[in-house]
């Protein structure tokens, strides 16, 4: 192999297990607030739960941004 190439496998590997990490790292953040405050938790959710959908999608589109943001910062 010739300086500059790389391996298809060895990077499709290198990226499911990043993506791999990635989840596992969402589901702990994700699982740490309803166990350590159910309460606070079950209540935010109601509420997000009774607003529009236009505004969901909007907080949706706020989240989806701000990750691609902190993607290109991190890369």
């Amino acid at each position: 192999m010739r300086r500059g190439e790389s391996c298809g496998a060895f990077n499709r590997m290198d990226m499911a297990a990043s993506l791999l990490l990635a989840i596992a790292l969402m589901l702990i953040i994700e699982g740490m607030f309803p166990f350590i405050f159910p309460n606070s938790w079950r209540d935010t959710f109601r509420r997000i739960a009774q607003r529009p959908p236009h505004q969901i999608r909007i907080g949706g589109l706020i989240a989806m941004v701000l990750g691609v943001i902190l993607l290109i910062i991190a890369t």
